[in-house]
């Protein structure tokens, strides 16, 4: 688990493809690997990487097809920049919001703008996505965790202040670019939830669990 504050930037040292499978080597800047052991994980551009190998430098990491086929890292090359975060402990800060570094497709970058300091980015998600994505709620962008600011269909915009857009690869983002997301955990779970419990009887949800719509609607998730 994650929480999309970004702790350093890195870069991919060498990108070994293996059959569908990419096996990563990254250089990890000023990240601290001095309590990271093998097996630990880093999020990567928002993905959750196991580390198989540690360096003095930086980490070995594979991705599995399904994974680069969800993400950007099917078109990375060597050098270029990534965002990295290590792992949750129980006594970190929850400074952004819950990531669980399992990255649900790829946005296209549409406009950027300059709001007095701040950098304005204009996003469109795939179709499939764009319904977890609302206004105020929490998004990740590669890898870093953001709030949205306005949502118009399956286009969405994002306002990132100057500190974190120097903290992290976001500085750098145009138009045209692809960015890993990672939509909200708990808007995913709770549409399973309804899903099911539109399939099946109050009696027969209250026989297994103690969550109802009436309950939803009175806690404030349903309108």
């Amino acid at each position: 688990m994650f929480t999309g504050i970004i702790e350093s930037v890195g870069k991919l040292r060498k990108i070994e493809r293996r059959g569908d499978d990419i096996r990563l080597t990254v250089a990890s800047g000023k990240l601290d690997l001095s309590d990271v052991k093998l097996g630990d994980s880093i999020a990567t551009n928002g993905v959750c990487l196991t580390v198989v190998d540690r360096l003095a430098d930086g980490y070995v990491a594979d991705i599995s097809a399904e994974t680069v086929a969800l993400t950007g890292f099917a078109h990375y090359q060597v050098g270029r920049a990534v965002n990295l975060e290590k792992a949750v402990t129980p006594t970190t800060r929850l400074g952004g919001h819950m990531v669980s570094g399992h990255v649900d497709g790829v946005a296209s970058v549409d406009d950027r703008q300059l709001r007095g300091k701040a950098i304005e980015f204009w996003l469109t998600a795939p179709k499939g996505l764009a319904r977890y994505i609302a206004h105020k709620g929490s998004i990740t962008i590669d890898g870093v965790s953001l709030t949205v600011n306005e949502v118009n269909d399956d286009r969405f915009r994002l306002t990132i202040v100057p500190h974190t857009a120097g903290e992290t690869t976001l500085i750098d983002l145009k138009a045209g670019d692809s960015v890993n997301i990672e939509v909200d955990l708990i808007a995913r779970h709770l549409e399973r939830l309804m899903f099911y419990a539109g399939k099946e009887t109050e009696e027969t949800v209250s026989q297994t669990s103690e969550v109802t719509m009436d309950l939803l609607a009175r806690s404030g998730f349903l309108r």
